[in-house]
């Protein structure tokens, strides 16, 4: 089954994106030409990590009954500079899942595998296959 976004370019260096029937933006800070009105494509990376590690999670606690009040998860990374052969990127990711309730060791181990097998966490740490294709119509001939 085939996960799909549009992205639309709405002006300066703002983007609008969809997927079903979900509309976010994502901007640029003021400092980067933007109008800081929605999270950078770094900030949506993590989002996107954080929020599966999280339904892991309480898919997790959901199956042991146990509760999903005070559940919260920080991620962050740190941008590295471009070396030889490597391009600039994000690196040294950390994925902090809070837990208020007392937690016993078992489903403290339990949380951390279920956070594991997240899909997106398990795209970057197996990269994908990424492809490029630039479409759109062909030049005029001249005459």
């Amino acid at each position: 089954m085939a996960i799909e976004v549009t992205v639309e370019h709405l002006g300066a260096v703002q983007f609008e994106v969809k997927a079903r029937n979900h509309t976010i933006v994502c901007d640029q800070p003021e400092s980067a030409g933007g109008f800081d009105e929605g999270m950078t494509p770094p900030e949506m990376l993590l989002a996107s990590l954080g929020t599966c590690a999280g339904y892991y999670a309480v898919e997790y606690l959901k199956a042991r009954n146990l509760p999903l009040e005070g559940l919260r998860v920080r991620v962050t990374a740190d941008k590295a500079p471009a070396r030889s052969n490597v391009p600039v990127r994000l690196n040294d990711f950390l994925i902090e899942v809070e837990y208020a309730q007392p937690v016993e060791p078992r489903h403290r181990d339990g949380i951390s595998r279920a956070v594991h097998a997240c899909l997106i966490h398990n795209t970057l740490l197996y990269p994908p296959r990424i492809e490029v294709a630039v479409v759109g119509p062909a030049p005029a001939l001249a005459a």
